[in-house]
């Protein structure tokens, strides 16, 4: 039987189900070979001789796959379409030729398929080929690139900057993305702008609103007005005027579905819509292109075949109707700055097949699979057909001008099933559906409101964003966007906040060193060049080996020229790059780098044994301030490397109090290979840190207190926890049971853990329990008996919203008409049943619909901002 290959067991399964018994389908489980992580792996003295090594896991799939190669002389190589998937393949032989598996008889071939279907399966194993040696040379050079940097770039910047983990040829240029836009927000100074609005009345009493355009007979341009003594002018210009309507223009407008979905589109679409990160997105796809749903989900195109297109069509008029299909089949065309990697579209391998249709699926899956869906046949249906009205509002005399936008969907189209999320939710002024209006008609004014607004600095990237920028610049690639946003969050360069990336003082100390010391090789226009090449290596029209001399002939010079560089040289250039992050002026206009403790030290730069970094005095030893990169915080000098010595213990360990990324904690002894760490115990919220002297820290590390055994057996501790101190009875199994029961209660003064006896911890508990609080079994109104069929206890219980039954897992509300002390055990189990039937398949959620806010300033209103025709009000802000 012919040996196939392919990556996964479960795209193995899949092709099996295809292929039948007269094929032997395995699984490679990914790559199986790699370059060892030591010196030489690539050997620039030797033509760039690249030495591999199977991974020791992979052993025993490469001797399955040698074994069953003994029964058959033909081997076929099935991995993914793309140039990773070329790799694998090629490894795969290296390998089996190493072992001898491939006989001068095997006969090797290499087939694709872009979907998981019978259909594209069968297809592809009537069209083999030889493994594309262009495209395994791109996957060798951007190797042995990844690694000539990686491996001699790293050890620099262990050296000289100690903390740094590493530095790669693709991850450092896309931290200096997230660096430089902190760096823009940070060095932006808002500027104030005002806006005035109306709202005004047709003469048959229906509101719409009005923008003020035209003030003193001149268009207004956005910082036109910029006081509120200039907003109150143009209030009471707009007030002291009669009103009519000038000109109403209502014109056609159309607009295009978007194109099927390409790798980036989908991880910033899903991260937009979802929140999923680009790790999450593309392991969610893999899932469900191995199981033959979707075509595969690495790729630059945004072509769809043929067939598919007319599938989709299909789709369209059946499920919306023949209104609904585009006039003639749309095609979509790249506009990317290199479509290497363009294989088919990301879309359904049927289109009749919905969400709601599909087997079981993970609820990641099914959210994914029914973007893809949407966004396919969304891209071949009619364009929406929308109706834009623009109306001219004038005073008498042309000083006065104001303008309403509405607009109107005519025919969805496209919009029935998709409309694409934005990145940065803005009002949509056109939004507005405007009354019926003539020229000529007067109109009154309700209001008049003078609106204070200030420039936004750039928005932070989320994983969407960067990507998009990414994919913009050309640096990267479909099967690299995940890995690297992933890699900088995994080293600590970058942390995610409400889906906002944001730098590391780490991070931020890599790329001011890289930017200094190896400027180009975080140049943007010198990775997608480099991009570039590599894809002319991969179309045949460019040495590997040559390339990846030019490339090693100026790095390895840049290498030589950082040996002789003292840690010093480094931490003072470094200094100066980040002088306005590191030290901001001050309030007094003072020297923000003059000591404030020694008052003659300079503050610089310092980096700690442990590896971090930190500011830190001149003068030190004599004066030992310290402080965070970003700045103070309470506790002043127990932000540095050695912390604030309290005092020693009975045993001579120094106990100290540090600061770390979740606040202030005190330390027994040092870090060490043999203590990696050493005990710790979080100051108590509320405590002074000035009053935090030996005692209560040895306190503090003599938690959990045993506080004396529960008259009703176990335990009974007190603690500091996360949420602050508590007691903890651990309760003895129940009769039938393994598992003892935590009951937790929270005392509310922290001093109290170290002095709470016995009988107040058991009040506190009972307390606890009373109220039916975490651990505690809550006791039944009523016990109805067992479960006639399925066995287990049936209880009335009092809940939060009523009495309900209870049934192992199953909590059933009673209806109202059901009293609890009524409720027959036949009762019990209809609802308990009907409960049962509807459990997992998801609650309907209530949607509101958020009106988007207004973004708002720190600024106080000033007086008399905000006037109307009708009566004065006070001033409105918005950002």
């Amino acid at each position: 039987m012919p040996v196939v290959v392919v990556e996964s067991p479960a795209k193995a399964k899949t092709i099996n189900k295809y292929l039948g018994k007269d094929y032997t389908v395995l699984a490679s489980y990914g790559h199986v070979r790699d370059l060892p992580p030591k010196d030489g792996s690539v050997d620039t003295e030797h033509d760039f001789e690249m030495k591999w090594e199977v991974a020791p896991e992979s052993q025993k799939h490469i001797r399955a796959i040698a074994e069953a190669l003994k029964d058959d002389d033909n081997l076929i190589l099935a991995t993914d379409p793309d140039r990773e998937g070329e790799a694998i393949s090629w490894h795969l032989e290296e390998a089996l030729r190493k072992r001898k598996a491939i006989k001068k008889s095997t006969h090797v071939s290499r087939v694709v398929f872009n979907a998981i279907t019978k259909d594209a399966v069968t297809k592809a194993m009537e069209h083999p080929r030889q493994v594309d040696m262009p495209l395994v040379e791109a996957y060798l050079a951007r190797r042995a690139l990844d690694y000539l940097v990686g491996f001699n770039l790293s050890p620099v910047l262990w050296r000289k900057l100690p903390g740094a983990k590493s530095a790669g040829r693709v991850q450092s240029v896309c931290l200096r993305l997230i660096v430089e836009r902190e760096m823009e927000i940070e060095a932006f100074k808002p500027r104030e702008y005002w806006s005035v609005k109306a709202v005004l009345v047709t003469p048959r009493g229906q509101e719409f609103e009005s923008s003020l355009r035209i003030l003193g007979g001149k268009k207004l341009e956005k910082f036109d007005i910029e006081t509120a003594v200039a907003a109150e002018l143009a209030v009471q210009a707009v007030t002291s005027r009669d009103l009519t309507v000038d000109t109403v223009e209502a014109k056609p407008a159309t607009r295009n579905p978007y194109p099927p979905f390409m790798t980036s589109t989908l991880q910033q679409e899903a991260s937009r819509k979802f929140g999923f990160g680009a790790r999450q997105t593309m392991s969610t796809a893999q899932r469900l292109y191995e199981a033959g749903h979707i075509t595969y989900m690495r790729t630059d195109g945004i072509d769809m075949a043929p067939e598919a297109v007319m599938a989709a069509r299909d789709a369209i008029k059946e499920i919306y109707g023949a209104n609904y299909v585009a006039k003639s089949p749309r095609m979509y065309k790249n506009k990317a700055k290199n479509a290497q990697e363009a294989h088919e579209c990301i879309r359904p391998t049927s289109m009749m097949m919905t969400a709601a249709k599909l087997g079981r699926l993970e609820a990641d899956q099914r959210k994914l699979y029914d973007l893809i869906w949407k966004r396919t046949i969304a891209s071949q249906m009619a364009s929406a057909q929308l109706e834009r009205t623009t109306v001219d509002i004038l005073s008498a005399d042309g000083q006065v001008g104001l303008r309403s936008t509405g607009q109107v969907v005519v025919f969805e189209g496209f919009l029935k099933v998709y409309e694409e999320g934005r990145d940065d939710q803005d009002s949509d002024e056109d939004g507005n559906r405007l009354p019926q209006i003539a020229q000529g008609e007067p109109v009154s004014k309700n209001s008049v409101d003078a609106d204070q607004h200030f420039t936004q600095p750039p928005p932070r990237y989320t994983e969407a964003t960067l990507v998009k920028r990414m994919e913009e610049l050309g640096i990267g690639r479909p099967s690299t966007y995940a890995s690297i946003v992933t890699t900088i969050q995994d080293r600590d360069y970058v942390r995610k906040e409400k889906n906002r990336l944001i730098p590391e003082d780490k991070g931020r100390l890599v790329i001011a060193f890289l930017e200094n010391y190896f400027r180009q090789y975080v140049g943007y226009n010198f990775t997608a060049q480099l991009e570039e090449e590599l894809d002319e290596v991969s179309a045949g029209d460019e040495d590997y080996k040559k390339l990846l001399a030019r490339f090693w002939k100026d790095f390895s010079a840049a290498i030589a020229d950082t040996s002789e560089l003292r840690i010093t040289e480094v931490l003072e250039k470094i200094n100066e790059v980040l002088e306005p992050h590191l030290f901001p002026p001050t309030e007094d206009g003072s020297d923000p780098r003059v000591c404030k403790v020694c008052g003659n030290g300079r503050l610089s730069l310092r980096t700690a044994r442990s590896g971090g970094a930190f500011i830190g005095c001149s003068n030190y030893p004599e004066c030992r301030y310290t402080r965070p990169l970003a700045g103070e915080v309470e506790g002043g000098d127990i932000a540095g490397p050695d912390g604030k010595l309290l005092g020693h213990d009975d045993d001579g360990e120094p106990i100290k109090l540090r600061t770390g990324r979740f606040g202030p904690y005190v330390q027994r002894g040092e870090v060490s290979e043999e203590v990696p760490k050493p005990p710790r115990a979080s100051i108590p919220k509320g405590v002074d840190l000035d009053t935090v002297d030996l005692k209560l820290a040895l306190d503090l590390l003599s938690l959990p207190r045993l506080v004396g055994e529960h008259p009703d057996g176990g335990p009974v501790e007190a603690a500091i926890g996360r949420y602050g101190p508590y007691v903890l009875w651990t309760k003895p199994p129940e009769e039938g049971k393994k598992t003892p029961q935590k009951i937790y209660a929270n005392i509310k003064d922290p001093a109290e853990v170290f002095t709470i006896g016995m009988n107040r911890a058991v009040e506190l508990i009972a307390q606890k329990a009373a109220n039916g609080g975490r651990g505690a079994a809550a006791t039944p109104l009523r016990e109805l008996g067992e479960h006639p069929q399925n066995g287990g206890a049936i209880n009335v219980m009092s809940g939060r919203y009523g009495p309900y039954v209870k049934w192992e897992k199953v909590n059933a509300t009673l209806p109202k008409d059901v009293q609890p002390e009524t409720v027959t055990i036949e009762q019990a189990v209809e609802l308990i049943d009907a409960k049962a039937a509807t459990k997992g398949k998801g609650k309907a959620k209530a949607k509101t619909a958020k009106k988007p806010a207004a973004k708002k300033t720190a600024a106080k209103k000033p007086a008399a901002k905000k006037a109307t025709a009708k009566k004065p009000a006070a001033g409105k802000k918005t950002a």
